[in-house]
């Protein structure tokens, strides 16, 4: 796509963003549909010719292979357009892809793939060939772009669990000031999260089917009844890296696809809640942005630099979102064996997908731009020694002092106070010297429990 066609595109996906997820028309655009089309219809034919029970094809050269290899393996621009013209004829996108096939084969110099052309798409329903297609675009998309993607988000984030595992911070829990903590240890809770979700997209697998009009090979029964279908589809479908789904209508369900979207959302919610947290600290002061030079903040207000790449990022993966749970939600319901509204719909999944991989980079650009501010850090801490009451209390239940909560409480609930005044209280408890030096030893920046150590559980 030249310059002027992104600046002419409906979808910012195709315009603006285009250069940022361009790769990712390897396995979603109309080109690359075709071609997965092409090569589950041609690595089939194999499959068939390499079964010793069908006597009318098989045992194929290695020239033989490579020719058919080679349709899929160079499929070209020029090829795409030979099936579209095809396809203005058959108004069938799968039909035009077995012709187009056939096509090349008549045009060969093999007289055994001539002879056996008609075994091109053979006892085959569409949904055949199109479910394993959109599985393995999936697959291979998710394998060679999105988890590379998300992996590196993890390892940056881990750059600063270990650059800021001691850095004191403020924690507020619902916007009011709390325990302390760490920003390493705060970091450490997104990479544990993702990881947790990481592990189970890599255990997942997308399904396939390989049985015919209604999934009970019924024209493959009739014509060899020998072969054992289900094996082979079995073996087939496994080749491909693909999940076997045996019991099947028409389409394959689309119950793995709908467990995969839930996994990229339940991905895409942790990197929201990092997002917003990132936005939130951005405008505490805690972090630092980068300057850019010749970089505007707003239109209007020379002084702001703001938060943009988070913000973009929560913004796209909010879409993607509401995308991956239309897609799981309609793609696992079909009237009776089939209906084909889900052909439209699985169109759109690559969509989806871009959104989740312009958010992540969105977050690592943001990530990239930022610093802690330590000295605004230690700045609320020192202003909110009220933080340290949770000790004190819970030291004073453990000497054995009645109602340390409530004392606590009317010492700090709604008041300013100091860490001089926390120190005069202090004085005035009937506990042993002791405890009131180790009480009197806290602030609020020494008060983070075990927020380093815990970010030792993580990497």
């Amino acid at each position: 796509m030249n310059k002027d066609s992104e600046f002419l595109a409906i979808s910012p996906i195709d315009g603006r963003y285009r250069e940022q997820v361009e790769k990712l028309s390897d396995y979603f655009s109309e080109m690359a549909l075709f071609k997965y089309r092409v090569k589950i219809e041609i690595l089939y034919l194999l499959a068939l010719a390499s079964e010793p029970k069908l006597k009318e094809f098989n045992r194929l050269s290695p020239a033989e292979k490579s020719f058919l290899e080679n349709i899929y393996k160079r499929f070209s621009l020029n090829d795409l357009a030979s099936i579209k013209k095809i396809e203005e004829k058959t108004h069938h996108d799968v039909k035009a892809v077995e012709y187009f096939i056939k096509g090349k084969i008549a045009r060969s110099n093999y007289k055994k793939l001539k002879d056996g052309a008609e075994f091109v798409h053979f006892a085959l329903t569409s949904e055949d060939v199109n479910n394993l297609a959109y599985s393995l675009m999936m697959k291979e998309a998710i394998d060679n772009q999105y988890k590379k993607e998300l992996e590196g988000l993890i390892k940056y984030l881990m750059v600063f669990v270990r650059k800021y595992k001691d850095s004191p911070m403020l924690a507020l829990t619902h916007g009011q000031p709390a325990t302390p903590t760490t920003f390493g240890k705060e970091f450490a809770v997104y990479v544990s999260r993702l990881r947790r979700q990481q592990k189970q997209l890599q255990e997942h697998k997308l399904q396939g089917k390989l049985s015919g009009a209604v999934g009970n090979w019924a024209a493959h029964k009739v014509a060899y009844p020998n072969i054992n279908w289900i094996e082979f589809s079995k073996k087939f479908i496994s080749s491909l890296g693909l999940e076997p789904n045996l019991l099947t209508i028409q389409i394959e369900p689309h119950d793995s696809a709908a467990e995969l979207f839930d996994m990229l959302k339940r991905i895409n919610n942790i990197i929201i809640d990092l997002d917003q947290d990132m936005w939130s600290y951005t405008s505490r002061g805690l972090f630092v942005q980068e300057l850019k030079a010749g970089e505007v903040g707003s239109s209007t207000m020379p002084h702001k630099m703001n938060p943009i790449f988070f913000e973009n990022s929560e913004g796209n993966l909010q879409l993607a979102n509401a995308m991956l749970v239309f897609l799981g939600d309609k793609l696992t319901k079909s009237r009776m064996q089939r209906d084909l509204s889900d052909s439209t719909v699985l169109r759109n999944q690559g969509v989806a997908m871009a959104h989740c991989l312009l958010a992540i980079k969105s977050t690592m650009k943001g990530l990239k731009r930022i610093s802690i501010n330590n000295i605004k850090a230690l700045e609320e801490l020192e202003e909110n020694p009220e933080v340290l009451a949770e000790a004190i209390q819970i030291l004073l239940r453990k000497a054995g002092v009645a109602k340390p909560y409530e004392k606590i409480k009317q010492l700090t609930r709604g008041k300013e106070i100091s860490i001089n005044s926390i120190h005069k209280f202090i004085d005035t408890l009937d506990i042993s010297n002791k405890d009131k030096a180790a009480l009197k030893k806290l602030r609020p920046e020494n008060y983070t429990g075990l927020s380093s150590k815990l970010t030792n559980l993580v990497k």
